[in-house]
């Protein structure tokens, strides 16, 4: 081992997932290595006044964010003797802290872990908070104090019993790990990716929730194309992803070519217009009230703002006796939400069997097939059991403006069982279909465990008098695009899928980022050349297909 050089002042060893940074202290005749919570910035240093409010925060890729998320909650369920749920909550409850945090002028952030000025031989050393005993006392009174706030702010989704019952050690460590990073300025997918991951760990519900991948999300998201005045919907919202992704996209539309705002100033434009956003035009509802605190933490993480959510289960609405249904009534009535998408609970092992809700539905009523002409009718009477996703296609229509969109996941079968034509035959009677495609069974698999074909399902739903004109007879002949995806960038144990070349070598595309650095006092910007792989996902070639289809096909209907 090679000795360090005498000029190196910090330090860091890693196994690829732990981190361990030191500061160097040479005294007259020894070398001391103090342990930090991390270097300092590039424009701070260890000992500034105000480092703690006044250094520029990291703005995190989604690699190292991912690291943070999972550090800190691994941490919690290691050394807490905390169940994984319970240690996801005491997270959740961090992160509201930091993004409200964020919210203050610098000089009254409380989310940090600073130094303590010690006198030894003389001299003054600055010590990491987060290693010592009065400094942690220090952060646990500072988040404290910190999370009553946040619980006043959020009344909707604290009661204000909730309490952070943290030790003072994993709450050091976790305020120190996600205290450097600013999340406001974290891209939108680097902040997803992180949360999805301890998301899916904890919240997998027992009720056909399978939470959609992320590829998945981005391709529905993408053909709708939600306009920035249009409302949106996801009456199953699970934690968020279709929402968050829809933030997404609207921030894509309002960067001209991608770019980053130039300045604070635009910045903070920029992040108003997206908050402005998603308390007019986006909107959430789920059955599981765990899953409605969870999506709120993530829309918060991505526009700094929770949106229009609501606890109901969308099935029973306008009905119900869930928190969410009366304010759901006058915000989402049916027939006013231009873009639904959503994935929602399915299969028979959790049919929905109450008659008082199957009744509010004709997918739930019993169907007959002349089996002489083929037609199908509506008969007489209800099903006895009908599983969640037939009521939810129905549902869906039924809140779509005329001439709304949507994008739901599908189970294969509504698509092909023969027994299920009175659904095929009910939806082409509502709807235009605007597109089909096929998903592999990598798909859920991955992410949910589950082994099951699904296919994604575009529709547009049709005007009383296109309906009535097509009744009579005038039935009208459209192009519907079609697509199979056979690769996700994942395989059958989540492992992610580059694409190959013919003799096996991974193939790499050259990848230009500028980024800008400060050089004597000066900052200048930096062109950067490197070589990355190349997702092997289906997704991204269909997405494009897909503008292209529209490009020379028009949307039929009005």
């Amino acid at each position: 081992m090679s000795e360090a050089p005498a000029s190196c002042k910090y330090g860091l060893w890693t196994n690829g997932l732990d981190f361990f940074f030191f500061q160097k202290i040479v005294e007259r005749f020894d070398v001391k290595f103090n342990p930090l919570g991390h270097w300092p910035p590039a424009d701070g240093t260890i000992g500034t006044k105000d480092v703690h409010s006044d250094a520029k925060l990291r703005k995190a890729d989604p690699d190292m964010l991912r690291t943070a998320f999972r550090r800190c909650h691994n941490f919690i369920h290691g050394n807490e003797g905390m169940p994984k749920d319970a240690a996801f909550w005491q997270f959740l409850r961090l992160i509201y802290c930091k993004m409200y945090d964020e919210g203050k002028n610098q000089a009254e952030r409380r989310f940090y872990a600073g130094y303590i000025p010690r006198e030894r031989n003389g001299k003054t050393e600055y010590i990491d908070e987060q290693f010592d005993d009065e400094g942690r006392q220090k952060i646990r009174e500072r988040i404290f104090l910190l999370f009553e706030d946040v619980k006043k702010a959020y009344s909707n989704l604290f009661d204000g019993t909730e309490k952070i019952t943290l030790s003072e050690r994993a709450l050091a460590f976790m305020v120190a790990e996600l205290g450097k990073y600013d999340m406001r300025r974290a891209d939108v997918d680097a902040k997803g990716a992180a949360y999805q991951e301890i998301v899916g760990t904890n919240l997998r519900g027992d009720r056909g929730q399978y939470f959609t991948p992320r590829s998945a999300i981005k391709l529905v998201v993408e053909m709708l194309d939600p306009q920035e005045n249009e409302k949106i919907l996801d009456p199953s919202c699970g934690t968020g992803g279709f929402l968050v992704e829809s933030v997404n996209h609207q921030l894509r539309r309002f960067r001209k070519e991608d770019q980053e705002p130039e300045d604070t100033e635009e910045f903070l434009s920029e992040l108003q217009r997206i908050k402005e956003y998603v308390a007019e035009n986006v909107f959430g509802a789920d059955f599981d009230p765990f899953l409605v605190k969870a999506t709120s933490m993530n829309m918060t993480m991505a526009a700094n703002d929770p949106g229009n959510l609501f606890h109901m289960d969308s099935l029973s609405f306008p009905k119900g006796h869930l928190s969410g249904v009366k304010e759901a009534n006058s915000m989402i009535p049916f027939g006013s939400i231009d873009v639904l998408m959503t994935n929602p609970p399915f299969g028979s092992d959790i049919p929905i069997t109450d008659p008082a809700v199957l009744g509010e539905f004709n997918l739930a009523g019993k169907w007959d097939k002349n089996k002489e002409t083929g037609v199908i009718s509506r008969g007489n009477g209800f099903q006895k059991a009908v599983a969640p996703e037939v009521l939810f296609i129905e549902r869906a229509i039924k809140w779509l403006k005329p001439g709304g969109r949507a994008g739901i996941v599908l189970p294969d079968g509504i698509l092909g069982n023969p027994g299920d034509e009175y659904i095929r035959k009910w939806i082409l009677r509502h709807c235009w279909v605007l597109a089909s495609v096929d998903l592999p069974v990598e798909t859920f698999i991955a992410e949910a465990n589950v082994n099951i074909l699904t296919s994604l399902l575009f529709l547009k739903k049709k005007t009383q008098e296109e309906i009535q004109a097509e009744d009579l007879g005038q039935e009208t002949d459209y192009p519907v695009f079609m697509a199979v995806a056979e690769k996700v960038g994942v395989d059958r144990r989540g492992n992610t899928l580059y694409k190959r070349g013919p003799d096996g070598e991974e193939l790499l595309k050259d990848v230009t980022e500028v980024e800008q650095v400060r050089v004597k006092g000066k900052m200048v910007e930096r062109t950067l050349h490197r070589k990355e792989k190349i997702l092997d996902n289906d997704l991204v070639e269909i997405g494009k297909a897909y503008r292209k289809f529209r490009e020379e096909n028009l949307e039929p209907g009005v």
